[in-house]
Formats: C-alpha cells, structure tokens, sequence
C-alpha cells in the first residue's frame, strides 16, 4: 500500500482495471453528448412545425425586414394605430393576422 502511495497512483476501490475504467467514461460521455446535440431544437423550428404555415409573433426588426422600413417607422404606425404590439414579459412582438392585414392595406394604399 505505501509503494501505491509513494508512486502516486491511488488505489481504487472496485474491480475495473483503470485503464478499462477511463474507456467506459469516456464512452459513456460520447453517447450523452451524443444525444444532447440529436434533441437541441432547430433555431428555425417554428416553421417546421406541422400544422403551423406561418410564424405567430414577429419581431419588429423581422417587421422592418418585411416593408423594408425603419425602427421609428414602425414605431411611427404603431403611434398612429396601423398596427398593435404585444407584450411577452419584457419584449415587443406583433401578431401575423395584424401584419397580414398591414400589408393588405398598404398594397391597397400604394396603388
């Protein structure tokens, strides 16, 4: 026991040869990490969700993106009442039925 001690290997207390020991940990920390990055949700998951053909909430610069304007544009049409944010904790979103209608009125507006 003190030659162990003196060697600095210390001496484990079950029967797995060290060697065999460190295989099967490593092993087993492949097939976890395995099946970690096999369950990680898709970024753009949301629509490929079966049932839904649109995203629900949109984020204003997604809004901006979609009638290639501005920020204080939006904010300019969300003071005047063209279109209704929504709150989700601390973060703006708008609904797809309330931007689907926007635009309706700003094809209608712009001819």
């Amino acid at each position: 026991m003190q030659e162990l001690m003196k060697s600095g290997n210390t001496p484990m207390l079950f029967p797995y040869d060290p060697v065999e020991y460190w295989q099967n940990i490593r092993q087993i920390i492949r097939e976890e990490v395995t099946k970690m990055e096999k369950g990680k949700p898709d970024p753009g998951s949301v629509l490929k969700t079966p049932g839904l053909t649109y995203k629900p909430l949109l984020k204003i610069s997604e809004l901006c993106t979609l009638f290639q304007v501005t920020k204080p544009t939006i904010y300019g049409w969300i003071k005047v009442g063209k279109i209704k944010p929504v709150k989700v904790r601390s973060r703006v979103y708008f609904l797809w039925q309330d931007v689907t209608q926007l635009m309706s009125t700003q094809t209608v507006s712009n001819e």
